[in-house]
């Protein structure tokens, strides 16, 4: 059906009007799990964290840090100007996860002709998709005001809920500023704070390529315009990590033959954002937290996520059936697009995911980042998930119905990252920081086959 969903881009997406909008519980939530990058100066362990932080991402945007990218490094720059356009409600930029053969009847279903003009699978698909990219990017907008100069949008001031969140644990605003030299309201800074890798890092790789309409343009014309202006757009959280996660996590979920791909596929559209100049590892490791913790609870049906008034999209008082509704209405959608079954789809796949090993490889070299150890009592720790973040399972269960919510915590426990990371503090959203769900869905599926 035809759809009024504009393809919209970063600055649009994210500014989801916080004015005259109290600070919710959920939100406040991800606020204070984001929050220990605030303190990261305070500590010798957190300063390392930051300079590896600049350096990775400095090695990764110029190619001296090579990466098992499932592309060349050329073609992933290309890429990196494409996924900087984000297609709404209808996910139309993250379905080649899907495969071949199921991303070609995703797209001639859900597709963009032009940025304005867009189409949708149905409005249950659509609904499902706008409700949980709008709650996740509305959480990830906040941190960046939060985190750059304690504001909601640059200028009107933040809750009082929200100002003790770093008050209680002494955190600094502009962190990335002061670290790298380059403080708000210093000559091309960023003016709220947060400047961006292409305003801090010493050498920027300057490329062409063609965007998602396949309009010839840059990075640079992308980071300070006029594609795009990112100059007065705080960096952390990447927004566009959040969007690609939480939409790769949709897809995977509504299409579990495909699960691993696209988790692969989210984790490439938050590492293009620091190909492209545009973010830095850490910003792009707090949206992938950010989204993987929203999915969960809108999954488990937490009344601070779900059934809430989100501006703009329908309200969803049961996420977990209205999912599954829209995964029924997706499915024979692609089927009737492929003329086969799913399952028999989603093995026609001769594009960059089609190799296990490599997605693999890529995945757990975005796992970390190998930004270093801050919180050493966490390091070497297993993090019990069905203790701190018994929700966490759904992620795994809704697509692995025959597993049991304690099962897929456990799979998640077993599989988890390393520890310690600047956001792994123990507390249940920095669990989410550690999940692996390539490697915990590779588990789940051996469960199901047995």
């Amino acid at each position: 059906m035809r759809g009024r969903f504009l393809v919209l881009i970063f600055s649009s997406w994210t500014l989801l009007s916080l004015q005259a909008r109290a600070q919710s519980a959920a939100e406040l939530g991800d606020l204070r799990g984001l929050a220990p990058v605030t303190v990261l100066l305070t500590s010798p362990e957190g300063k390392a964290a930051l300079d590896a932080n600049l350096k990775v991402t400095g090695g990764i945007q110029t190619g001296t840090i090579h990466q098992s990218t499932l592309l060349p490094f050329p073609e992933e720059q290309e890429l990196a100007l494409q996924d900087a356009t984000i297609t709404g409600a209808n996910l139309a930029d993250l379905a080649d996860g899907l495969g071949t053969t199921l991303g070609a009847a995703y797209l001639a279903r859900a597709h963009c002709s032009d940025a304005k003009h867009c189409t949708e699978i149905s409005k249950a698909v659509a609904e499902i998709i706008a409700y949980a990219t709008t709650t996740s990017g509305s959480h990830s907008n906040a941190g960046k005001y939060l985190f750059a100069n304690e504001t909601k949008d640059g200028t009107a001031p933040v809750s009082d809920a929200a100002a003790e969140i770093l008050s209680e644990m002494q955190g600094q605003t502009d962190v990335f500023g002061k670290a790298y030299n380059l403080p708000a309201g210093s000559p091309g800074a960023d003016k709220f704070g947060d400047s961006r890798p292409f305003q801090t890092e010493p050498t920027v790789t300057r490329f062409e390529g063609t965007d998602y309409f396949n309009v010839r343009t840059d990075n640079t014309a992308y980071n300070r315009g006029p594609m795009m202006n990112l100059v007065d757009s705080p960096s952390y959280p990447s927004g566009h990590t959040t969007y690609g996660y939480t939409g790769a996590l949709l897809l995977a979920l509504m299409v579990p033959e495909r699960y691993q791909q696209m988790i692969a596929r989210g984790a490439e559209y938050g590492n293009d954002r620091i190909i492209v100049g545009a973010h830095y590892a850490m910003d792009v490791l707090g949206g992938r937290a950010l989204a993987m913790h929203d999915v969960a609870h809108l999954l488990a049906n937490d009344p601070e996520y779900a059934g809430q008034t989100v501006r703009g999209v329908s309200t969803i008082r049961d996420f977990r059936a209205a999912l599954a509704a829209a995964r029924t209405e997706l499915t024979a959608a692609l089927q009737a697009g492929c003329g086969k079954k799913i399952s028999e789809c989603a093995r026609e796949d001769i594009g960059r995911f089609s190799n296990a090993a490599a997605n693999a490889d890529f995945y757990g070299e975005t796992q970390t980042y190998n930004l270093g150890v801050v919180y050493a009592q966490q390091e070497n720790s297993v993090e019990d998930v069905g203790k701190l973040a018994h929700e966490a399972g759904y992620l795994l269960t809704f697509a692995f119905p025959s597993l049991t919510l304690e099962q897929a915590d456990r799979i998640l426990t077993e599989t988890e990252g390393p520890g310690g990371g600047f956001l792994d503090t123990g507390s249940e959203f920095g669990v989410y920081s550690r999940l692996n769900l390539y490697a915990a869905a590779e588990r789940a599926k051996a469960l199901e086959t047995r």
